[in-house]
């Protein structure tokens, strides 16, 4: 598995101890995120199981960085409304993914069943922090499946607050 984005670690770590037969790997561009990463893998006793590396998205070769080109399940939490080209890293990740993948990306969604004064107030605070809900996420899923000769899942959560997109390979 690689989690692209990875951050703090944590969903790797979660994931790794409920599959514990699994291999885990995860990318992040930021060097703060990966050292606390790193520690909260080290603290979870998990460093065998789990490889971080410094690495930017929408460059990432996972055959020069982790010796491997395939992956069974990608995931990205949360990251795809921080990254600029984050079509082409989704593109990306599906052809990364070996027979039989998933690439899993659960994001900010439209809101659209939220009150207004609440979806106003998410909208300037994530704005704030430079996030960006991506409200074509579903779209540009079944297009870069239908390339890629997949197919596509879509989950509306929490009254639009987020949504999850699965593309699955034969």
């Amino acid at each position: 598995m690689l989690e692209i984005g990875c951050g703090t670690g944590r969903n790797l770590i979660r994931a790794a101890r409920l599959y514990p037969r699994a291999s885990f790997h995860g990318i992040d561009i930021s060097r703060a995120m990966l050292e606390t990463a790193g520690a909260s893998v080290a603290a979870a006793g998990l460093q065998g199981r789990i490889r971080l590396a410094h690495a930017d998205a929408a460059r990432f070769d996972p055959g020069k960085v982790f010796g491997r080109r395939k992956f069974d399940r990608i995931f990205i939490s949360y990251a795809v409304s921080m990254i600029p080209g984050w079509r082409s890293v989704m593109a990306g990740a599906c052809s990364h993914l070996g027979a039989g993948g998933e690439l899993h990306v659960v994001d900010f969604g439209d809101q659209e069943g939220l009150p207004g004064w609440f979806r106003a107030t998410l909208h300037a605070w994530l704005g704030w922090h430079h996030v960006a809900p991506r409200t074509d996420l579903f779209e540009v899923s079944a297009d870069i499946a239908a390339r890629q000769e997949a197919v596509t899942e879509a989950k509306r959560l929490y009254r639009g607050f987020a949504w999850i997109s699965i593309v699955r390979k034969p």
